[in-house]
């Protein structure tokens, strides 16, 4: 019987993990230039570390993969972690509280079920966090290092869209309803769902719907706020300070956006700016601000944003060949049996010395190699040849061999 992989999983070709790992360096690379340092966490959580109040949407926990770690006649519940943002978070609280400013980045899997199988489960992202800096400078710095990143795997044609926590919950507060149902409603419109407030009164209820269907530029937008809540406007204008503050540095580094406060889904734990990155109508990237986060989760009050890549969605945007920089140069070792030992011997040289060489196994095309190498138990003991000019040259020592491929 043949054994199938998992729903919703996938396995990786070399040519796939290829762009994986040109990826995942490329984005390495740039977090390193930017002061930002690599974490790891488990793949493993604790269940209740993503159901504090704040953190993701019910929609979310839904559909979160989870079940009891048993331990003797006791248990608890964990996940394989949906998100990669809060266990970031529980690891500054647990070992990094001390620092006044940490910028850490990761590259993880996160796990949300999809009920047809047909759509991925298992999601690879590349992340930076930026935690102990409240200003509109330290969200710009997460959007510009995501387009740094983009920008070098030579992706273009991107589209940022802007949104705000902080806005769309000042604006549910109007609606004098209980915390409860502004959680549920902000909860909703995060789930994608606009509608919700067609059936919210009063009359701001009516106003929400277009403000959330409305679509332009900073200035625009700022106008049609102050239009709209003139009356209240004391309430507002921290959010709408923020807001173009963000919107206004992104124009002066000639990044083009729209502003879209629709463009919010998935995390609840939002409290300002958000950001949404698009590459031909699919999100390949965002991430926001969430000062709540950490004293939510037990830690002191500390202001955070972040921002994820979703790698596996970018693997089909990048051609990695054209992007890869030269490798040194490959080298097939053909030994005869008497001397297979020193083959292996002179292959750990090459590779020392920063060829890529492997043994001739019976089955490589030897034009795929920049160089060949018979090695013989007589003299000459060495016969290079060159796979581009088909010449060949003898050696007696494997020090004359590197010589040879130097020259």
């Amino acid at each position: 019987m043949k054994i199938e992989r998992c729903k919703g999983t996938r396995d990786l070709s070399p040519e796939e993990m290829a762009a994986f790992r040109l990826i995942e360096g490329t984005f390495r690379d740039c977090c390193l230039k930017w002061g930002y340092g690599e974490v790891k966490t488990p793949t493993l959580e604790y269940l209740h570390l993503f159901t504090a109040t704040g953190t993701l949407t019910p929609s979310m926990l839904g559909r979160v993969y989870s079940f009891l770690d048993w331990d003797g006649w006791s248990g608890e519940r964990v996940v394989l972690r949906p998100d990669g943002t809060i266990p970031v978070a529980r690891l500054y609280i647990d070992s990094m509280e001390g620092k006044e400013l940490a910028k850490l980045f990761y590259i993880a899997n996160v796990f949300i079920f999809e009920a047809t199988g047909k759509k991925t489960r298992e999601r690879w992202q590349c992340g930076a966090e930026l935690i102990g800096a409240g200003s509109p400078a330290a969200d710009l710095e997460l959007v510009m290092l995501a387009l740094e990143v983009l920008k070098r795997l030579k992706i273009e044609g991107i589209e940022l869209k802007l949104s705000h926590a902080g806005l769309i919950r000042a604006l549910l507060a109007r609606l004098e309803l209980s915390p409860e149902e502004q959680a549920r409603i902000f909860d909703r419109i995060l789930d994608g769902d606009t509608k919700v407030l067609a059936k919210v009164k009063p009359e701001l209820g009516k106003a929400l719907p277009r403000l959330l269907e409305w679509k332009g530029k900073s200035a625009d937008f700022v106008k049609q706020l102050k239009a709209l809540f003139a009356t209240d406007l004391p309430r507002f204008q921290p959010y709408i300070d923020d807001f173009t503050k963000v919107a206004e540095l992104l124009e002066t580094m000639g990044s083009d956006y729209q502003i879209d406060l629709a463009s919010v889904r998935g995390f609840e734990y939002y409290t300002g700016i958000i950001f949404q990155i698009f590459k031909g109508g699919d999100k390949i990237g965002g991430g926001g601000r969430y000062d709540a986060l950490i004293p939510l989760m037990g830690g002191g009050n500390t202001p955070a944003s972040g921002v994820a890549l979703y790698l596996d969605r970018l693997m089909k945007l990048i051609k990695p060949k054209a992007l890869a920089k030269p490798a040194g140069q490959s080298v097939l070792i053909k030994a005869e049996p008497l001397v297979v030992k020193e083959g292996l011997g002179i292959i750990s040289r090459l590779h020392e010395a920063g060829y890529r060489a492997e043994l001739y196994l019976g089955a490589q095309e030897t034009t795929d190699f920049d160089w060949a190498i018979d090695i013989k138990s007589q003299a000459p003991r060495f016969i290079l040849t060159d796979q581009a000019k088909q010449q060949k040259i003898a050696a007696q020592t494997i020090d004359e061999v590197l010589k040879i491929l130097k020259g």
